[in-house]
């Protein structure tokens, strides 16, 4: 057990929520940039981003283990997340000694790309220390991707599809994408990306 002011590399702070959402029972997968190292190829980050299936009742089990975990999420922030409906705001579940940052991603009724995601998810198993986890398909990755670089133009996203679509060449469901694309109102984005990469 780390002494509370020694600092946690990514992965250790991944095992800790990891081992939280184990404790509580709350599904989940993984996004960003852990997902990235499943389906592209890996790259340095200091956050996580999860989608969490959490229910009504499990709200203050949840928020009392991430605070034995050195992780402050109030109840009645959970609360206010979980009610808000106009944005996608995750929580930030950031760790009191290392400053690290998790963002947690709520499912939500309504949402249904990230309820296709879930569905989709995929169980992959990236060895000691992390083990078997949940993580987003590589489409519903590129999909998640191509929405934050439309909204916020940050060239890591292109770089982690192109990464993407060259791992994965013929093994990327092209016509998901491309339904979900056009539900989106993504696919000048998506057309220029692919032209790019070939």
């Amino acid at each position: 057990m780390k002494r509370k002011n020694a600092l946690l590399d990514i992965t250790e702070f991944l095992k800790l929520l990891l081992d939280c959402l184990k404790t509580t029972q709350v599904e989940y997968m993984i996004g960003g940039a852990i997902a990235e190292w499943a389906w592209g190829e890996p790259r340095a980050t200091q956050d996580l981003d999860i989608v969490i299936d959490l229910p009504l009742e499990s709200i203050g089990r949840f928020s009392e283990e991430l605070k034995k975990r050195d992780m402050l999420v109030p109840t009645d922030i959970i609360l206010d997340v979980m009610m808000e409906d106009r944005a996608d705001i995750p929580l930030n579940a950031i760790h009191m000694y290392s400053g690290l940052k998790a963002d947690l991603y709520l499912m939500k009724e309504g949402d249904a790309l990230r309820q296709s995601a879930f569905k989709r998810r995929v169980l992959v198993d990236y060895g000691p220390p992390i083990g078997k986890v949940y993580v987003h398909s590589p489409e519903d990755l590129i999909l998640y991707k191509l929405l934050y670089l439309g909204l916020s133009g940050q060239p890591k996203h292109a770089r982690d599809i192109a990464a993407i679509l060259h791992a994965r060449k013929n093994k990327i469901n092209l016509e998901y994408i491309d339904e979900w694309v056009a539900r989106l109102g993504l696919a000048s984005i998506w057309n220029e990306l692919r032209d790019g990469v070939g």
